[in-house]
């Protein structure tokens, strides 16, 4: 219940009661004075004096004589001094708030009792009740069947669904919209669930929603019975039933397989690699003038794999190549891939920038190397299951604290150990586009789990720099993705360096042209960035073009005819290498403008005047 006024109600202004006069106010002695008697009751002045008035909301009677008393006598002084306050009867002011309150939360009380009578109560959420000087709103509880978040189910409902899937999130904001909680089991999170969804209905096929142990259907079935009425009959009586055993049940964390292939896919050079590890003097050597430490030559392991394997020198020289070729190993400088003789090499676990990474945990993965496609569709899949179940319906607002206490959070972090020895040389452009684009948008997620919002400019500086992933025997962070890879190793804005020195072997994974729609693909976690999202190999191009017009449609650029400015990203400003002249960049951004502005602006380019373009303020708070 919500009182709207009360305070104005139980606060009356003081009254004009001429009190007697201060000690030294010898001049005063002339006017009406006010006290109360002994009995309590007030004494008025005489009738040809002016009267006083009582306080506004305070009941009163009228009298024979034509005058009104107050019901609750309260007495105030008022200093003759103009600087003085009033002088208050406290005890006075207790007793009629007590007696007003009283007859207050009496009327309220019955007013109340009358809308349970009424059979227009439950016709609104809420009613209102006019006091004397007051107006109280009354919420009233909805019935049951109209909220279904008020009830304690039971049971339990529980949908199979996939990372994508439009018919899935469907469903999924039905649910959300009636208030009813349920279980969602996404077997792109949980793969070996699946196997069970085809066993319960048949087909692999989502949605598949179930009441209970009772299967309800796909989103055909949920519209039909909600068109009929059908469904709040079978959701009251699954509500009141317990949830049975036979029933799916709920993910538990840490109690799901990834892939139940797991022992399968032990790298057939394992047992060599333990051996080496043993059996290398792995230990700091002196080369260029530089102490390279936890290293060993070239031919020490060579010689290793000889006494191991009882082979000769060249099998020994190819298996060497083979570990490096699969990043069990690699060369102190990433001068070769491996060579017989003193050249220094080491294990990747010992290279000093592996250990800093955030998919790396005391160990590397051991596991035969999957494909990095797979590996990065896998990842786009968890996280965009992540978004779906974390981020709201238009992906603007991300609620980080949710997701690091996710089970589907857990399964990121376990999956992006698989990026450890992926060989990202083998994709193709699209590929890659896709891959590192996903990639940099999964890491700020996890960046902002892990280290925190970026505040300032050194912060973000940090933020960009410092959080690194071990991918293919390489680390990287977001600033080598965005600008090394993405963009063919530009300088980033206000920086004199390039991501990659000459010689970098990562150079090579770079795009070799610069596509200036990934900007808008580049999700950083601040609320003036693109929203996040992840983009498929196949239709990169065509995602990205989506991206860019649902940017621009969203304030990414405004168009004021009237005083001929174009209000830009400052995306744009900051990036200017990639989109080219200011004037260019108007005319390419034409095509991604809905009708509206893209008239606005072709009207002024084909005017011939001048056009000022200002660039919008970026804002950096997180989009929570």
């Amino acid at each position: 219940m919500t009182l709207e006024g009360g305070e104005s109600a139980l606060k009356s202004p003081p009254m004009e009661l001429p009190g007697p006069p201060e000690i030294g106010d010898e001049n005063d002695n002339d006017k009406p004075q006010t006290k109360i008697n002994s009995s309590g009751e007030l004494l008025r002045p005489l009738a040809h004096l002016p009267q006083p008035e009582a306080p506004r909301g305070l009941l009163t009677r009228s009298k024979s004589d034509g005058t009104e008393e107050a019901e609750v006598a309260v007495s105030f002084s008022r200093s003759i001094s103009a600087s003085a306050g009033p002088a208050v009867d406290v005890s006075s002011i207790g007793k009629y708030i007590r007696e007003r309150g009283n007859s207050f939360s009496a009327a309220i009380a019955r007013r109340i009792s009358s809308l349970k009578d009424s059979s227009s109560a439950g016709d609104g959420d809420f009613t209102e009740i006019h006091l004397s000087g007051m107006k109280v709103v009354v919420h009233l509880k909805k019935d049951h069947r109209s909220n279904q978040s008020d009830v304690d189910f039971k049971g339990r409902i529980s949908f199979f669904s996939r990372s994508g899937c439009r018919d899935c999130g469907a469903v999924r904001s039905f649910f959300k919209d009636r208030g009813l909680k349920f279980t969602e089991i996404n077997v792109d999170v949980y793969p070996s669930r699946e196997k069970e969804l085809i066993e319960r209905t048949g087909s692999a096929s989502v949605p598949q929603i179930f009441f209970n142990e009772k299967l309800l259907g796909g989103l055909v079935a949920l519209n039909s019975l909600r068109n009929s009425g059908e469904f709040d009959r079978r959701l009251w009586e699954m509500a009141g039933k317990r949830c049975p055993e036979t029933a799916p049940r709920a993910p538990l964390y840490g109690f799901e397989d990834d892939d139940d292939s797991g022992k399968e896919r032990t790298d057939v050079m394992i047992g060599i690699v333990r051996v080496l590890r043993q059996r290398l003097p792995i230990q700091d050597r002196l080369m260029k003038m530089k102490i390279v430490k936890n290293c060993f030559a070239g031919r020490e392991m060579v010689e290793a794999i000889i006494q191991h394997l009882d082979c000769g020198r060249k099998k020994a020289v190819e298996i060497g190549k083979e570990l490096a070729r699969k990043h069990f190993i690699h060369h102190v400088f990433r001068e070769n891939d491996f060579e017989d003789g003193n050249h220094y090499y080491r294990f990747l676990e010992h290279d000093p920038a592996i250990p800093r990474c955030y998919n790396f945990r005391e160990y590397t993965n051991d596991d035969e190397p999957k494909p990095a496609s797979l590996v990065g569709q896998r990842l786009t899949k968890i996280m965009s299951a992540i978004l779906e179940a974390y981020a709201s319906n238009d992906l603007r607002h991300v609620d980080y604290n949710r997701i690091s206490s996710s089970e589907e959070f857990r399964r990121y972090v376990n999956l992006v150990q698989d990026l450890h020895r992926v060989d990202v040389f083998a994709l193709s452009t699209d590929e890659k586009t896709a891959f590192f684009l996903n990639l940099y948008n999964a890491m700020v997620v996890h960046a902002v789990i892990r280290v925190g919002q970026p505040g300032g400019v050194i912060d973000r500086k940090a933020f960009f720099n410092d959080f690194q992933y071990v991918i293919g025997g390489y680390a990287y962070n977001l600033n080598t993705i965005k600008n090394g890879i993405l963009r063919n190793n530009r300088r980033q804005p206000y920086s004199l360096i390039k991501p990659f020195h000459a010689g970098d072997k990562r150079l090579e994974v770079a795009l070799q042209n610069v596509n200036p729609l990934i900007h808008f693909g580049i999700c950083n976690s601040a609320r003036s960035s693109p929203t996040i999202r992840f983009f498929s190999a196949k239709g990169i191009e065509a995602e990205l073009r989506y991206a860019a017009r649902e940017f621009f449609h969203d304030g990414g650029v405004e168009v004021d005819l009237e005083k001929r400015t174009v209000h830009l990203t400052r995306i744009i400003k900051w990036y200017s290498i990639d989109f080219g002249q200011e004037k260019e960049v108007l005319k390419w951004i034409l095509s991604y403008l809905d009708a509206t502005k893209a008239g606005l602006l072709t009207h002024l380019l084909n005017d011939g005047g001048p056009i000022n373009i200002f660039y919008q303020h970026y804002d950096w708070s997180l989009n929570t």
